[in-house]
């Protein structure tokens, strides 16, 4: 996928845990799990809205294209 997730980093930076994030975004711990180990193929932006909220980000501190090589066939 060329979208990357940068959420386990910010948290980092931000020295806050996936139980906290996900008490104060209002999401159960695993949703925002999943959100964070890249396992979604889509994110609401409410969720994304309370996520930079909360973390005090904006959506691209959170997000990262890199293009895939495209195949010769």
């Amino acid at each position: 996928m060329a979208i990357i997730l940068r959420l386990d980093r910010v948290m980092a930076d931000r020295k806050m845990s996936l139980k906290e994030l996900a008490e104060q975004v209002g999401i159960a711990n695993v949703n925002l799990s999943k959100i964070k180990t890249g396992k979604v193929s889509a994110i609401r932006f409410s969720t994304l809205e309370a996520i930079c909220k909360a973390l005090n980000c904006q959506p691209g501190d959170l997000l990262e294209y890199a293009p895939e090589e495209e195949k010769n066939v």
